[in-house]
Formats: C-alpha cells, structure tokens, sequence
C-alpha cells in the first residue's frame, strides 16, 4: 500500500540554495501560487461585465463578498469593514487551497503546519499592531477585564495573556489537523481497496466497502473542506473584534 503520509512531502520543483538557506521552488509554493490564482480568475471573470441580472458566477462570486462582509459585520460590527480585504483574501485563499488539494495528484497547502501558522501570525500580528495604534495602552485592558478584584487580578492577567497567545496555535493547528487528518484517511481506504482488489474476485467483493468508504470520505473532505475556511474566517473576525473593541469580550 502507498505511504499515506508521502503525499505530504515538498518536493523541489526549481532547487536553489544561496549561502547555504533553501530557497528553492516547491510543489507547496506551487500550488499556493495556484491557489492565489484561481482566486484572482474567479473574480476577475465573474465581475467583469456585471450584469444587472446576475448570471451564476457573479451570484457565486456576489455571494462570497455578501457572506464574508455579512461574517464581519456580525462579528466586529460595521466599523469591522475596514478588515474586509484582509479577511476576503484569507477565507478565499484557504478555500480555493483546500479544494485544489482535493484534486487527485494535487497538494494541499493548508496540510502544513507552516502554512496555517503563517496566517494565524498574520492575523494576530494585525490585532495587536492596529489594537496598540488604535487604542494606545488601553488595549492591553484586553487582559485585565474590568470591575475585578484586585486580589485575583494578576491570575486572570496570566490567565488571558496565555489565552491570548494560545490563539494562532489553535487557529493553525485546527486547520492543519482537520486537513491532514482526512486525507490521511482518504490515502488509507484507497489503499485498502487497490490491495484487495489485487486479491482476486474474493478481493473485489471485499474492496466494496472501502471503496463506498472512499465515496463518503470524498463527500465528507468537500464540505470540510468549505467549513474549514468558514471557521478560520470567524475565528479571524472575532479575534479582530478584539483590536477595534479591547474593552469587550
């Protein structure tokens, strides 16, 4: 059976190494590449020429702008509008990247660790840049909420920067986990099937279920695959909320 963790590996598609750092051409850039073009197309096809009667692209693509801006405005009001762009690009970014992945003999971008942490970073670099222009010093009452007792006051000071801090591990490591996890699956019960299919007819009566475990598993990788984004993308908002709003919880 093929290695289900081998789909994973960066593979140099241009190697370069200057004084000794690796700055080569990778499948993983590659397809971020693609991803980021993909996005680019959508768009740029299904807006241009606007017509007062949307056909089904522009819906698909006026849908998009009205759900994410619908998603901001709901959680971090409308002067959360500003951050619009930002969390456009990110939810349509990992969703074009997590549906390329699903293309067999594709990569998934957002199946590495380094990938999803790299926008949980920018995410919460962007909190606490705008929070401290925004708001000066008084944004750090985001971790000392007020009318506390003073007693207990450094604990929940503790408590809420490490709560803080532990939210671009949670951002990244639930997008990278779901999608590593369930194409792990999806290579495992392929295997199944190819091995007994090689049995013989016995094998082929046997590789049934894998085979319909593979269908659902298909079906099921699609729509986490959409939920994924949907989740990196409140999760964004709501942690942004926190730069325009230290005050409120």
């Amino acid at each position: 059976m093929a290695d289900p963790i081998k789909q994973f590996e960066l593979v140099h598609l241009v190697p370069l190494k200057i004084g000794g750092a690796d700055f080569g051409f990778t499948n993983s850039a590659l397809h971020m590449f693609i991803a980021v073009g993909v996005t680019a197309a959508f768009l740029l096809l299904t807006t241009t020429g606007r017509n007062l009667v949307p056909g089904r692209l522009q819906s698909m693509a006026e849908l998009s702008y009205e759900f994410i801006a619908g998603t901001v405005r709901q959680a971090a009001g409308t002067e959360g509008m500003k951050f619009f762009p930002l969390v456009f690009s990110i939810f349509m970014f990992v969703l074009f990247g997590n549906l390329i992945g699903m293309i067999p003999g594709a990569f998934t971008v957002t199946s590495h660790i380094i990938v999803t942490a790299a926008l949980a970073l920018l995410v919460i670099t962007t909190v606490i840049i705008y929070g401290i222009m925004k708001h000066g010093t008084h944004w750090f009452a985001l971790f000392a909420p007020a009318g506390l007792p003073k007693a207990i006051l450094p604990v929940i000071v503790v408590i809420e920067v490490i709560s803080f801090l532990s939210r671009p591990i949670s951002l990244s490591l639930r997008l990278f986990g779901n999608m590593t996890a369930g194409h792990i699956a999806l290579k495992v019960f392929a295997g199944f099937a190819v091995a007994m299919v090689g049995a013989g007819a016995v094998g082929i009566a046997g590789a049934t279920l894998p085979i319909f475990m593979i269908t659902a598993l298909t079906a099921f990788e699609f729509l986490v695959a959409v939920l994924q984004a949907y989740v990196f993308t409140i999760l964004t908002c709501i942690y942004l909320n926190d730069a325009l709003h230290p005050g409120h919880h």
